[in-house]
């Protein structure tokens, strides 16, 4: 028999659910102290999500979806990139635009249905939320393309969850980045649901980092609730896409905590026992425990900080609470450049409701 192709799949993961390390630290990240800035970043994400959701249940923000355990996942995509790197995000990666600067109280605006709130303060390149499925995943494509054409540096960076990852905008992205060996990165951020669908029910392939195999793209699979894994991953990726190795898929292990979005019970279709096992490998539990038993960090210390935290959101949610209401009619300033005739003729009979 001939064998046409063979091929492994890296995982990677350094810490154990209890914090300990159970494979040899990269160098980068041996100093416990380099990492205190992003769990610190990690628990801000944790209070600034627990008060969105609040804001939610008080009628004070729309639908919200929640990022409750992908925290060491999303912070760790953030740090990695590089200011003139383009991030197309998909519609949870708070962690990851708020070390782009992205400011929360624009993350409220989004969900509080106030298109604004797509305009960020960060990286001006950076992408929208996008919340039809993996769509951003090729427009990270283009972008890429346009660094590879330019002979420019930068690298482009896409999240889409497990289910995204079944999309067809998905595999041309892919294909794409290996046809032309493109500076991107797919980012499959698995936590094990696609709203009510299970992994299990939407692909068989064995794990999700394989599918850019058919792309000729590296793969690479993630403990996404390990700090320090997730750090190495985008540090081997972005060193490829650097360099001009072209692109890669990492696919990130995580779980999500809460329900898919406010609107969403989980519990229809989830087993408690399924959650309650995923708080035993969470990630802000898993580093905290790293980083204490290091001797970087306390009990006194994360007291502190959760209520510095707790005052920075509440700055946020004030500044999101008082910013006035845009008129009805600015729904459709922010699709076309010169609206056609019926989406004018739907704005007269908005404002013409208004007695306007």
């Amino acid at each position: 028999m001939t064998v046409a192709a063979t091929f492994e799949i890296e995982y990677l993961q350094y810490l154990g659910a209890d914090g300990k390390p159970v494979a040899e630290l990269p160098a980068a990240f041996r100093d416990p102290k380099a990492l205190l800035p992003l769990f610190k970043q990690m628990l801000f994400v944790r209070t600034f999500d627990a008060k969105a959701i609040a804001l939610q249940r008080t009628g004070k923000l729309g639908t919200y979806a929640s990022c409750l355990g992908h925290e060491a996942t999303h912070v760790g995509i953030g740090a990695s990139m590089q200011p003139d790197d383009v991030f197309a995000p998909s519609y949870r990666e708070y962690g990851a635009q708020f070390m782009r600067g992205v400011l929360p109280r624009e993350v409220l605006l989004y969900w509080g249905g106030d298109e604004r709130g797509n305009d960020f303060s960060g990286p001006k390149q950076d992408y929208a939320w996008c919340v039809p499925i993996s769509t951003q995943c090729l427009h990270a494509a283009g972008a890429a393309l346009k660094f590879k054409l330019m002979k420019q540096k930068q690298l482009a960076v896409a999240c889409c969850g497990d289910g995204g990852s079944s999309k067809s905008d998905f595999y041309a992205a892919l294909n794409s980045a290996g046809a032309y060996q493109l500076p991107l990165i797919l980012c499959v951020v698995n936590n094990g649901w696609a709203i009510s669908v299970p992994r299990s029910a939407q692909t068989g392939a064995k794990t999700l980092a394989q599918k850019g195999l058919a792309g000729g793209l590296h793969c690479l699979q993630v403990d996404g609730n390990d700090l320090i894994a997730v750090l190495e991953g985008m540090r081997r990726a972005s060193e490829r896409a650097r360099s001009g190795e072209g692109g890669s898929v990492i696919e990130f292990m995580t779980y999500r905590l809460h329900d898919h979005t406010t609107a969403d019970d989980a519990r229809r279709y989830r087993d408690e026992s399924e959650v309650k096992d995923a708080w035993t490998r969470e990630p802000i539990a898993r580093l905290r425990a790293y980083l204490t038993a290091q001797g970087v960090w306390s009990e006194d210390e994360e007291k502190a900080w959760a209520e510095e935290c707790g005052k920075k959101v509440d700055v946020e949610i004030n500044a999101y609470l008082e910013t006035p209401v845009q008129p009805v009619e600015a729904m459709f300033d922010y699709l076309y450049a010169d609206p056609p005739p019926d989406l004018l003729a739907q704005r007269a009979f908005a404002l013409a409701q208004e007695g306007r």
